[in-house]
């Protein structure tokens, strides 16, 4: 799973929150860890330094090889660099997670060979990243489509000292939360299955899905998210089927609980989409129409030239003349000089 969290900085303790989880997670025996800044090599490298040999739990003698990593990326600028091609289809390859012999063909090192890779990732992000490095090719390349964004705007408590709401059972939660997931990593292993109701679920679902999707979510954009949202409920089915029982089974209220989980996020999507592939001088003019509210007034003269290597004074006059059209600023003279000041129509 690419689980990415997005939000402005400084509004949401996003990497706090990532290492609250993996905190639990790095006290468990065996589990291997990748680094937060890493190369396409240094990561196919790394998953094949984690491959290991362990023993189903079908009561017979079956092993099976797995090369399992998860990654934590406070800053997914340092684990990701959109522009490397090669980075992002090995990241789009190894999502599938599908068993057999994966294979990367390398110019100084020949071909690299993992057995059965298994990629897990957390990461942190801000939205302006995000309008700054994910090129149009992202998408069409499947690699955003792969990736469960959960975002946020604004904080849900205001907690001045944390340690105010800390339970008075805090430790005792946690070592029991670390025991279990220990206790799930040697006991819950081989492949998972669908009961008869999950799968009678899974069948309505798959039809009304295609039936009727998401109306804010139409458009090219979301239509490989779409395409693969029915894996992304499978994946996070068996995660919830994990934290409750021992069996290897997905029951139907675990199917029907991942879809309302995922179903959930949707609604915030646009507002991590709409960022992506944006136009970079839209993205400039935005910058300058934000500084502007803050400053509250800026002569002519100071804005233009914060922008001044990126645009012709003829676009960039047009953009302030629209945006002064549509309210967003003022357009003031005095003393035969141009000032803008924030208009009377917020915007996003």
């Amino acid at each position: 799973m690419y689980i990415i969290f997005v939000a402005p900085a400084g509004i949401v303790s996003k990497s706090t929150t990532a290492n609250i989880g993996m905190d639990l997670l790095r006290q468990v025996e065996g589990i291997k860890f990748g680094p937060d800044a890493v190369t396409w090599q240094a990561l196919v490298s790394e998953l094949q330094e984690a491959k290991e040999l362990f023993l189903l739990a079908d009561g017979g003698e079956t092993y099976h090889i797995m090369s399992a990593l998860t990654c934590v990326c406070s800053e997914f600028g340092n684990f990701l660099n959109p522009s490397d091609r090669e980075m992002v289809d090995a990241l789009v390859s190894l999502w599938d997670g599908q068993i057999g012999i994966w294979t990367k063909l390398t110019k100084t090192q020949g071909n690299n060979l993992i057995e059965n890779p298994w990629l897990n990732v957390l990461a942190c992000t801000t939205p302006e990243w995000i309008a700054g490095n994910f090129p149009d090719s992202i998408i069409g390349g499947g690699f955003t489509s792969r990736c469960i964004f959960i975002y946020a705007e604004k904080k849900r408590h205001l907690t001045a000292y944390v340690d105010s709401e800390v339970p008075a059972d805090f430790e005792e939660v946690q070592l029991k939360l670390i025991q279990d997931l220990g206790h799930i990593s040697v006991t819950v292993i081989g492949e998972y299955k669908l009961s008869v109701a999950a799968r009678a679920f899974g069948e309505v679902w798959y039809e009304m899905h295609y039936a009727n999707p998401p109306e804010g979510l139409i458009g090219e954009k979301f239509s490989g998210y779409l395409a693969r949202k029915q894996t992304h409920i499978h994946k996070l089915a068996m995660v919830l089927a994990a934290s409750e029982h021992d069996k290897l089974l997905i029951e139907e209220h675990h199917l029907t609980q991942a879809a309302d989980y995922v179903q959930d996020l949707e609604a915030d999507m646009p507002k991590v989409f709409s960022k992506i592939g944006t136009n970079y001088n839209q993205r400039e003019i935005k910058a300058l129409l934000y500084y502007i509210c803050t400053k509250g007034e800026v002569s002519n003269v100071d804005l233009y030239a914060k922008v001044l290597t990126k645009f012709k004074y003829k676009d960039y006059q047009e953009a302030m003349d629209s945006a002064a059209g549509m309210g967003f600023i003022r357009r003031i003279e005095r003393a035969g000089k141009i000032f803008y000041a924030k208009g009377t129509v917020p915007f996003d």
